[in-house]
C-alpha cells in the first residue's frame, strides 16, 4: 500500500512540474489582428512554439508571405500568395536539402532541389 501512495505521489509531483514548466509555452493561442485591409495570423504548435505566420484578406484568402516553423522552431517553407492563389517562388527547408519551387497561374512551374554539403562565412572588412 504504501509502495502505491508512493508511486501515485511521484506521478502527481511529476505532473504538476510539467504543468508548470508548460504554462510559460503552451498556454499560447493563435493570434488574429486585423491590419487595414488585412488580418495578420501566428499560429502556434501545441508546445507553445511558433507554426505559421502570415496573413489573411478579409475574404478569408491567403495573402501575402507565409511562413512555416516545425515544432523545435525551424523554418520549414517559405510561401506567398495573392488572394488565396499560389505565386512567386516558394522555399521548402528540410534539414540540408533545400528546394526552390516557382509557381504560375496557381501551378507549379519550375522546381529545383540543392542539398547544402558545406557552409562558409564570408566577411567584408573595408
Amino acid at each position: 500500500m504504501k509502495k502505491i501512495i508512493l508511486l501515485l505521489l511521484v506521478a502527481f509531483s511529476a505532473n504538476m512540474a510539467f504543468a508548470q514548466n508548460c504554462k510559460k509555452t503552451c498556454d499560447k493561442k493563435n493570434s488574429y489582428v486585423q491590419n487595414g485591409d488585412l488580418i495578420d495570423a501566428k499560429l502556434y504548435h501545441d508546445n507553445g512554439a511558433l507554426a505559421q505566420t502570415g496573413s489573411y484578406t478579409l475574404d478569408n484568402e491567403l495573402h501575402g508571405e507565409w511562413v512555416s516553423y516545425d515544432a523545435e522552431g525551424n523554418k520549414t517553407a517559405v510561401a506567398l500568395y495573392n488572394n488565396g492563389m499560389k505565386v512567386g517562388t516558394w522555399m521548402f527547408f528540410q534539414g540540408n536539402i533545400q528546394k526552390e519551387v516557382t509557381y504560375k497561374d496557381s501551378q507549379i512551374s519550375e522546381v529545383k532541389t540543392w542539398e547544402i554539403t558545406d557552409t562558409r562565412v564570408v566577411a567584408n572588412k573595408p
